[in-house]
């Protein structure tokens, strides 16, 4: 039987802008639950639901203070449970964020750590000695900029934080660590979550010997000095492997749960997310960044796809092209004056094409683009040191809109935590819901297609050899499973083409094209789905002597 997460479209929240109940600017729990049948109705199989822990709020709530506490800012255990109650009530998986990494250094375990060299939990975090110059035990850098280690006057001793001095990094390699965070994890999972999405998860293990990190092969000195780096001793190290089977073991005393990792690795994302994943007792999938970038070619998206399934033929992915901490991808994937909403319905086709489990994040339905945030507005600090070369990541956490004509689009009664301003406010569900062609409508369309469609969810695929701008890719459907073959086609340019098509071919299905006498007419950033038995011949139509 073919396990639910492997077709699975899973709907990404991020609770603070998803939707406030109370009027505080901040979204909540409640919130969520109110607003969960609109996920339901646009076709996703499942929700994430970034952090709601307690916490200080330092990095939005990647920041843990207690891992089995609810933040006052977004409800109530009561809160959570219902909203699980509801989303299994529409047919939704729920999936929770784990930041196990790193905790809070308000965490009751740091606390306790810090206060000495020789308390009960002193090895529950990363600690080294200074140099005799005092200077830190490495070259480590942190994610956020500068040292990855912050002096401790207490100890007399550096810990290692990969993100904010406020997130000490927790020692995997002491049993006791790992014992505890299973417990974190066996909490929500008797409290009836479906799933994990793990933070960061090529972090948990560091380098017992604090080796230095050699430089990385770069052309042009990156504007974030971490990426200067190779990181083959601050993260992903072998050992890595043996806490993951850990957690597997874990999941798997509970029937259909399911662990997603986040691969937080620059120069070998898709190597990493085939080991993390391959054969069935560590992670159940994973998803990088391969996505999440500027490249918007038939190439680049061939090219990582049969990379990944190469080296990890028993390997399982998650593809996105947006999460709350990259740009939308409609604004980077959109020359300037070009079609956003063509973008996006073009997108979501082609997501829906590839094969592994399908990320959405909330408001790509609606064609949301990157908000402008000044610097007075910012609100995520992490990233503060670069701008204005790196924005920060405030442009895509910017509230849900709603409804037009109410004030904050809806989000809120109060005065939203991020501001919601026209250009955000015009994609607003409810000028959306029901408009043909509109980008939620076609989202929903596109979506239940691909429920509808064997070939679409599992079976075989290959790329076709195509030129630029044109990707194609034939899904056949698994032995059994019925239904046509389903030829995708996607113009990844702003200038319309022409193909020929032989053999015989419908388009019953979302498309934005025209097939007529064997020729297909791809529109701007225009995309068909091609169904038949036997998949058609395609090539680029010559232009006429």
């Amino acid at each position: 039987m073919r396990e639910w997460w492997r077709d699975a479209v899973i709907y990404q929240i991020y609770p603070r802008s998803f939707q406030d109940s109370n009027g505080d600017g901040v979204g909540d729990l409640p919130g969520i639950t109110r607003r969960l049948a609109h996920v339901a109705d646009l076709g996703a199989d499942a929700i994430w639901l970034s952090p709601f822990f307690a916490s200080p709020e330092k990095d939005m709530g990647y920041d843990v203070s207690d891992y089995t506490a609810i933040n006052p800012l977004f409800g109530t255990m009561e809160d959570f449970d219902a909203l699980v109650a509801e989303a299994h009530r529409l047919g939704l998986k729920v999936i929770i964020d784990q930041v196990l990494s790193h905790t809070s250094d308000q965490h009751p375990w740091f606390i306790e750590s810090r206060a000495s060299r020789d308390n009960p939990k002193a090895d529950w975090y990363v600690w080294a000695d200074p140099k005799p110059d005092g200077t830190p035990p490495n070259n480590w850098l942190s994610v956020f900029g500068g040292s990855a280690w912050q002096f401790d006057a207490r100890r007399r001793q550096y810990y290692l934080h990969n993100f904010l001095i406020e997130q000490p990094d927790l020692n995997f390699h002491n049993p006791e660590v790992v014992d505890a965070i299973l417990g974190t994890m066996r909490f929500w999972l008797e409290r009836g979550v479906d799933g994990f999405r793990l933070d960061t998860v090529n972090f948990f293990v560091h380098d017992r010997k604090l080796r230095d990190n050699p430089p990385a092969e770069w052309t042009e000195f990156p504007a974030n000095p971490y990426e200067a780096q190779d990181h083959q001793f601050s993260k992903t190290r072998p050992q890595n492997l043996a806490v993951l089977r850990r957690m597997r073991a874990l999941t798997d005393e509970y029937p259909d749960r399911m662990m997603v990792g986040e691969v937080g690795e620059h120069w070998r994302p898709l190597e990493v997310m085939a080991e993390y994943t391959a054969g069935n007792d560590k992670l159940h999938m994973a998803y990088s960044f391969a996505f999440l970038g500027p490249q918007h070619t038939a190439t680049h998206f061939r090219s990582q796809i049969e990379h990944f399934f190469r080296i990890g033929p028993d390997s399982w992915p998650c593809w996105s092209f947006s999460n709350h901490d990259i740009t939308r991808h409609v604004s980077r994937w959109t020359p300037p004056g070009g079609d956003t909403a063509a973008v996006a319905r073009q997108s979501i086709a082609m997501l829906c094409s590839f094969p592994g489990t399908l990320g959405i994040y909330q408001g790509e339905e609606l064609g949301q683009t990157e908000t402008d945030i000044e610097f007075h507005e910012l609100r995520d600090l992490g990233y503060i040191a670069f701008w204005p070369e790196l924005k920060g990541r405030d442009g895509c956490r910017t509230p849900m809109v709603w409804e037009y004509d109410q004030p904050h689009g809806g989000f809120t009664t109060g005065t939203p935590w991020l501001p919601v301003k026209p250009p955000q406010l015009a994609h607003a569900a409810d000028r959306q819901r029901g408009k043909p062609g509109s980008v939620l409508e076609t989202y929903r369309a596109v979506l239940a297609h691909r429920r509808a469609t064997p070939a679409l969810r599992g079976g075989d695929w290959r790329f076709l050899d195509l030129p630029e701008p044109i990707l194609g890719i034939v899904r056949t459907p698994a032995q059994g499973a019925g239904g046509p073959t389903v030829t995708a086609l996607f113009n990844l340019s702003e200038r319309p083409q022409t193909l020929t098509v032989e053999g015989e071919a419908a388009m019953p299905g979302p498309h934005h094209a025209t097939l007529e006498a064997g020729t297909l007419r791809l529109p701007a950033h225009g995309w068909a789905w091609l169904e038949a038995d036997t998949p058609p011949a395609v090539a680029i139509a010559k232009p006429r002597a």
